[in-house]
């Protein structure tokens, strides 16, 4: 499935984790806190147990979006595109028509 993740995450050694968990699950940084890529349900689901036992659901929040290719193309941007700095043309060929 293609899945976004999103989070704001108050302590630096907590979003580290979960940030290096998103690129070890395959998936690509488009922004500081956010992360585009396929994952296999089940690896999905490990995700999720991974960042329940590490955030402070007190403080912090992170949004898992299953989402399609589909819906990707459909979407409309207003202002600025990705950090360039973190996004490779790999990223927005794989995902984005441009």
């Amino acid at each position: 499935m293609l899945l976004w993740v999103i989070y704001d995450i108050q302590e630096n050694k907590v979003r580290t984790k979960i940030s290096k968990s998103c690129l070890n699950f395959g998936l690509y940084r488009v922004q500081k806190s956010v992360f585009l890529g396929e994952v296999a349900k089940n690896r999905f689901e490990e995700l999720k147990l991974i960042t329940k036992d590490v955030i402070n659901p007190e403080t912090d929040s992170v949004y898992f979006l299953p989402t399609s290719k589909e819906f990707i193309d459909k979407s409309y941007l207003i202002g600025q595109s990705f950090d360039e700095e973190l996004v490779l043309d790999e990223i927005t060929s794989k995902f984005f028509r441009i």
